[in-house]
């Protein structure tokens, strides 16, 4: 998604933020009297935040240790120079991937970082190699364990 034109928020707009980033469950009426203004108000508030696309959507945090994913990895991925133009391409295939929580594309030495949530250290093995060693346009990669992560 292209980034939206910036919106000015004001404190009240920035304290909706940090209370849904908390808690998106949070009733209008919760959020309203936390921040001190009338329910009305502030469900404009928040549809506007949605409208203006500050608010990208409400999602649930899903623990991945409760689904038998106990192995969270980043993998760093670097594609061929002769490969740029697969960039999107390369994007949009890892997204689908069922154990593939997130996709970063970065600036710098390597171009993506794949957010993994899976079952043990053979899984990460096996998609490493059939989905990354055995791409043409992958040049390396790089695995890191997450031990631990705060949100």
């Amino acid at each position: 998604m292209k980034n939206p034109q910036p919106v000015e928020l004001d404190d009240i707009d920035r304290a909706l933020l940090k209370l849904l980033q908390d808690d998106a469950r949070m009733t209008n009426a919760d959020l309203a009297a936390t921040v001190g203004i009338a329910a009305s108000t502030c469900l404009q508030r928040v549809r506007n935040l949605v409208t203006n696309g500050v608010i990208q959507g409400f999602h649930a945090r899903v623990n991945p240790n409760a689904t038998g994913q106990n192995l969270q990895v980043l993998i760093s991925v670097s594609l061929r120079a002769t490969a740029r133009q697969q960039l999107s391409g390369f994007m949009d295939e890892m997204k689908a991937l069922p154990e593939v929580q997130q996709v970063f594309f970065l600036g710098g030495s390597e171009d993506f970082i794949l957010h993994l949530a899976t079952t043990d250290s053979e899984h990460v093995r096996e998609f490493v190699l059939a989905n990354l060693s055995s791409n043409p346009a992958v040049a390396n990669t790089r695995t890191n364990i997450i031990f631990e992560h705060a949100h």
